[in-house]
This record gives structure tokens, sequence and C-alpha cells, in this order.
């Protein structure tokens, strides 16, 4: 049994028995779940949810460590969090950074967590998304959310979260040229890092690149993104990374926009669950698995269109 009370007092045992249980595939344990994410809902919601996302090797693990640090030197304390459903192939990501984040995972008001890799993103995006509510409820004020930085994780991860920061590298010209353009309507901020030595200059030029970029994409009414520089290695333009996301929290608590942005991100994830089920639902259905290899035969002989095939499977739920 969870220790909820243990929980909310910030208990590091009763937090990781409470994530454990969250990440069980037993359906005995996904209802317990279930049931204790909804008696802690109360206690959840009061945090800072940052996504952090970057290609390999643009040094997100530096950076998180240098700004995980930082965070906590305000009085605060933060998890980490990881959504990579590759990492053991790739090696990428937290699943194999904790060991590089050495100071923050030994500081007690820091919290981090690697998502197990199921094969499928959004497995991994609805535990991360069920950790954070627990890491909430565990009293922590920052959440970073990171991902590996290609592809769908980098959609998944802005759909939950308050605010999407992308790391770049100092590669002006040829680096504008590869960035997906849906990349740039996701992010709230680009930081690029490594500026220190002589990409210095480079780091700025980047910058000003990006920033001409940002004007021919329209983004929310209230936040203009914007385009910082640091060095995590040196630990330098930390500070002003974290004093721009703050000042666009107190915009968004300011016109309401965190409320709304956090219902609309419910509402589209209570949508895919249900397609998600639906789905599972069917595998499991004996007489759709009776009915789908013929049926998919037929549609590869072109003897039914897939549409009437489609409909076929679903009638028999």
């Amino acid at each position: 049994m969870i220790d909820i009370e243990q929980l909310k007092q910030g208990n590091r045992r009763a937090l990781a028995k409470a994530i454990t249980l969250v990440e069980s595939k037993l359906e005995r344990h996904r209802i317990e779940a279930q049931q204790l994410l909804e008696t802690l809902l109360p206690d959840t919601g009061k945090s800072l949810r940052i996504g952090i996302s970057g290609i390999p090797g643009v040094g997100k693990s530096t950076f998180i460590e240098a700004f995980g640090k930082y965070i906590i030197g305000l009085g605060k304390k933060v998890a980490v969090l990881a959504v990579d459903p590759s990492s053991p192939v790739r090696g990428g990501s937290i699943l194999g950074d904790k060991t590089r984040m050495e100071e923050l995972s030994r500081d007690p008001n820091a919290y981090i967590r690697p998502s197990p890799s199921e094969g499928a993103l959004g497995g991994v995006a609805q535990k991360t998304r069920e950790t954070m509510l627990l890491c909430e409820a565990a009293g922590y004020d920052v959440i970073l959310v990171e991902t590996v930085g290609v592809g769908q994780s980098e959609y998944e991860v802005a759909a939950m979260v308050d605010f999407f920061l992308v790391l770049m590298l100092p590669n002006a010209g040829d680096e504008l040229q590869g960035i997906k353009r849906g990349i740039m309507e996701l992010a709230d901020a680009l930081v690029i890092n490594k500026a220190d030595g002589e990409s210095v200059n480079l780091a700025a030029r980047t910058q000003q690149h990006y920033q001409n970029a940002f004007h021919l994409i329209r983004h929310g009414d209230f936040w203009t993104p914007r385009v910082e520089t640091c060095s995590a290695l040196n630990k330098a333009g930390i500070n002003s990374v974290w004093d721009m996301i703050a000042s666009y929290q107190k915009l968004a608590e300011a016109c309401g926009a965190f409320e709304g942005k956090r219902a609309k991100q419910n509402a589209q994830w209570m949508k895919k669950l249900i397609h998600q089920l639906l789905e599972q639902r069917l595998k499991e259905n004996p007489q759709v698995q009776k009915r789908m290899g013929e049926l998919h035969q037929a549609v590869v002989e072109n003897t039914t269109t897939p549409l009437l095939a489609a409909k076929t499977i679903v009638d028999l739920l």
C-alpha cells in the first residue's frame, strides 16, 4: 500500500513506490494507480512544467544539471522526468544520463526519474504525465520533462507542459535550414547552448538568425518566443533562461492562459486515451481476432474496400 500522507510530505520512498505502481502493466495495479491519482488530484497542478528538447550532443544533461541546480538555489524543489521510448537502444536521455547528472541526482531537493521504454511513445507519455502528477503531489515546484528531441516525442512533451524550451547548437545558417517549422511553432523559447570559447560570436549570430525566423511565425497573443544563449558547462546565462521562463509564467497567470492551456491539454489527452482504449478493446475482442485475418486478406486482394472492412471490425464491438 502507498502511504498517501508520506507521499504528500515528499517522502522519496513513497513517491518511488507510487511511480512504480503507475508504471505497472498489471490490470489491478492500473486500477489502483488511477484511484491513487484521483485521490491526489487536489494536490496537483501547483508546479511549473517545463519541457526541454534538443538533438543528441546539444548538451541536455549538462544544461538540465546546471539549470536544476540554479532553480534549487532559489529555494525550489525540482523533479526531472524523461520521455524517450528508445533510450536503451540509443543510450540517450536520462536513462543513460542519470550518472552524468551526479551533482543533481545527489541533491535532496531533486528527484530524477526516467520513463521505462515500452516500444510505444503513447505509453511512455502516459506514464510521464501520471508521474508528473505524483511529483506535484509530493511538493516539487518545478517539473523538467526531457525528450531526446526527434520526431513525435517533441509533440508529446509540448502537449503536457506549460513552457517548451528547445536547446540548439551555435551553428548559424546550417541549423536554421534543418530545424522543422513544426518545432519552431511549438517552442516558447530557443536556447543556444555551448556559447563559450570560440563559439561565442557564432552563438550571437545564430541567436539573430532564429529571432528573425520567429518573426515569420505567429504564436499566442501574450507571448513572443525568445532566443537566449548560455553555456551550461560554465553555468553562464542560466539565470537569464530562468528569468525568461519566470516572466512567461507571470504573463500567462495574469491573463489566465495557464488554466486554459492545461484544460485544453487534458481534454486532448482524454480524446487520445479514448482512441487508445478502443484500439486495445478491438485487439482483445475474440470476434475481431477471428475476422481480422480474412478481412485483411480481402483488402489486400481488392475484393472489399478498406472502409467496409474497418466498419465490419468496428461493428463487432
